[in-house]
């Protein structure tokens, strides 16, 4: 489980990027008509958004963590 997380940010923060570079180029080129393409870019934002939000639960805990000791 830890390295699951440990993954899902990893990629938010290193692919988030290229992820949505490609997302927008590709959508202002194409108009999504596949359903494979729309739920892959779905995954992935999702993956992205996971990575974040995980990332900022551990922040900001770890600075509460920091203030109490």
């Amino acid at each position: 489980m830890h390295f699951l997380k440990y993954l899902v940010v990893w990629i938010s923060q290193n692919l988030s990027i290229p992820f949505w570079m490609v997302g927008h180029i590709h959508l202002s080129v194409n108009m999504y008509e596949d359903l494979y393409e729309i739920l892959a870019s779905i995954g992935m934002n999702l993956i992205v958004a996971a990575g974040f939000i995980i990332d900022y639960i551990e922040t900001r805990k770890s600075k509460q963590d920091g203030q109490n000791s």
